[in-house]
């Protein structure tokens, strides 16, 4: 146990940068591809939550130190110790590291933006496609390694991948365990956008200031209601956009939308 307040660097971390309206999280354990430790699960879930109630906030940026984005769980150290886990472990635990880090990029109002390059493995690649945008260098792989490795898939990506890319290019990622390029998994839809690796910081500090400058309130209703709406039947989608609609029009954005369309100017959003 340490003592002090030097990080294990054999653990990773995940850096944390608050840059103006743009939450900026790095992962960072580049000796390990970016494979994510217990304690980087838990600041991802922490940073995450407190994120959904910041009203500074207009937008989440995730990318990954050195050459890659992040190479999943690391299964290795944590099965390491010798010892079997008790049964209904991961009952217990998952929904609470893993599989909650999902549901906040899901649900957070904020838009969720990822920047890939080299691998995007196991929840490595479900952070990339649960997130609202995500732009790959040329270079990038995106990969669900479960099957390959004898056990079934988690993080979402039986829901996410049939919604993304359909069932027939869902099974061939999961079942088979198929490799996918940056630039294949932009014609799928499975991503945003790819970019040559010398235009991928320039790509999505694009994005970021365009969904910076949005308004941000309405953003997070119009999300919230898309990813509502995948499972209910057309009426329920509608009562659910009325709501959002209804609490969009209050806002100071709204507001400005207006003004700014009757003085034939660009309208200057405050997130508010």
């Amino acid at each position: 146990m340490t003592t002090d307040n030097t990080p294990d660097n054999n653990a990773g971390t995940v850096g944390v940068e608050h840059d103006g309206p743009i939450l900026r999280l790095t992962i960072d354990r580049a000796n390990r591809r970016n494979a994510l430790s217990p304690s980087m699960i838990d600041t991802l879930v922490a940073t995450l939550t407190a994120a959904a109630t910041d009203a500074e906030l207009r937008v989440v940026h995730i990318t990954g130190a050195g050459a890659d984005f992040c190479s999943g769980v690391d299964w290795v150290a944590t099965n390491s110790a010798g010892e079997r886990p008790p049964t209904g472990d991961l009952v217990r635990r998952i929904p609470h590291t893993a599989h909650r880090v999902i549901e906040l990029l899901q649900a957070v109002h904020l838009p969720v933006v990822c920047t890939v390059r080299g691998w995007a493995a196991g929840l490595g690649c479900n952070l990339a496609i649960a997130a609202d945008f995500t732009l790959a260098d040329t270079d990038a792989v995106f990969w669900e390694p479960f099957l390959p490795r004898g056990f079934s898939p988690d993080s979402g990506s039986t829901w996410l991948l049939p919604r993304l890319i359909g069932l027939a290019r869902a099974k061939r990622m999961l079942l088979l365990g198929e490799k996918v390029g940056a630039s294949e998994a932009a014609d799928w839809g499975l991503i945003h956008a790819v970019a040559a690796p010398d235009d991928l910081d320039r790509a999505t500090e694009e994005l970021l200031a365009r969904l910076a400058a949005a308004p941000t309130i309405a953003l997070g209703l119009a999300k919230q209601s898309i990813h509502r709406n995948l499972v209910t039947g057309l009426t329920e989608a509608m009562d659910n956009e009325l709501y959002a609609l209804e609490l969009a029009c209050r806002t100071a954005d709204f507001k400005e939308g207006l003004t700014a369309f009757r003085q034939r100017r660009d309208p200057e959003f405050r997130g508010r």
